[in-house]
């Protein structure tokens, strides 16, 4: 029976919770409720007292895992929603990610961030801030675009003693499926060739995967052989797989849904750029959203984000550069 996105971040909380009494669950009605998207259904009534409902108060829940996290515990932090985690900005920019720098203490803390825009969701519901993370030492910042990944990713997050922001798309929960869960996953920082290819490189992550993927399969209709690579992580980023593919086919593209200042798609560029400006043959492009805030109505909505189509429209250029 196909196992979906979401089902597979449940597994894997339910695995590590069976595995080690270390870990515990914590936040807004994750325990009866099952959470705002249901990852933790069932998992209270199996683990009685290690999934808790916390108050509506992100900076007091990150601070207590913290807490936890320094006398031994090995907290997983669910965000209802990624926005509202910019509530506990400081308890994670300023704390976790400097606890072990300033004491030498670990924090092996997951802060769980449902990511990424639905039709509807509007402006605080919406956002991706992966970029935000991924500014700050000391933080592991996991962006899954395939089921196998967000298995196989949380079970690994769970495992590091440095604390982690698992970037799960609320949109894949549903729409993706894979027959069965992996056994084996490759090492942390390591991104994949997700369709191998010659003419071109789009480089994205998280959703735009699949986006991306579409968009290869309709331009080799054209002729076109385009490679895509999923980083998976964010931070680390894996620059020797990107500049790889560049040296084979000489064209980057980089795509992202999140805002555009400063964001991923900026730092790829900047590294390729700076590292591999040899192996290009055309100036690299980046597409992500609009640099505006995230509009409510479905129509707005899906002229805001990165589509398959103004992908393919961005690539088809790079192409005949």
């Amino acid at each position: 029976m196909a196992i979906t996105y979401l089902e597979a971040i449940r597994e894997a909380q339910d695995k590590v919770l069976g595995e080690n009494d270390a870990v515990y669950i914590y936040g807004q009605d994750v325990a009866h409720f099952g959470g705002a998207f249901k990852a933790t259904k069932n998992l209270s009534e199996k683990y009685p007292g290690r999934v808790i409902d916390s108050p509506i108060s992100e900076d007091a829940m990150i601070g207590s895992a913290i807490g936890a996290a320094i006398e031994g515990m090995r907290p997983i932090v669910e965000m209802q929603f990624a926005d509202f985690s910019s509530v506990a900005f400081n308890q994670i920019v300023n704390q976790a990610a400097t606890l072990y720098y300033r004491t030498g203490v670990p924090c092996p803390l997951v802060v769980r961030l449902p990511s990424g825009g639905t039709e509807g969701s509007g402006p605080f519901h919406s956002q991706n801030l992966e970029s935000i993370y991924a500014h700050y030492p000391g933080l592991i910042v996991m962006t899954p675009a395939t089921v196998e990944d967000a298995y196989t990713m949380l079970l690994e997050a769970v495992e590091l003693d440095d604390p982690v922001i698992f970037c799960e798309h609320k949109f894949l929960y549903y729409h993706l499926k894979a027959e069965s869960l992996p056994t084996e996953n490759l090492p942390l920082g390591t991104a994949r060739i997700a369709r191998p290819g010659r003419h071109a490189t789009i480089v994205t992550y998280s959703a735009m995967v699949h986006e991306s993927l579409r968009v290869a399969t309709e331009l080799a209709e054209e002729g076109w052989d385009v490679e895509v690579v999923d980083l998976r992580t964010v931070k680390p980023i894996d620059t020797d797989t990107i500049l790889g593919s560049i040296a084979r086919t000489g064209r980057l593209l980089c795509v992202g849904e999140g805002f555009p200042w400063g964001g991923v798609t900026a730092e790829v560029v900047s590294r390729v750029v700076s590292e591999g400006f040899h192996l290009l043959d055309a100036p690299p492009q980046r597409h992500n959203c609009r640099d505006t805030p995230i509009p409510y109505h479905p129509n707005l909505w899906k002229a805001h984000r990165p589509t398959a189509q103004s992908i393919k429209d961005a690539a088809r250029a790079l192409l005949h550069l």
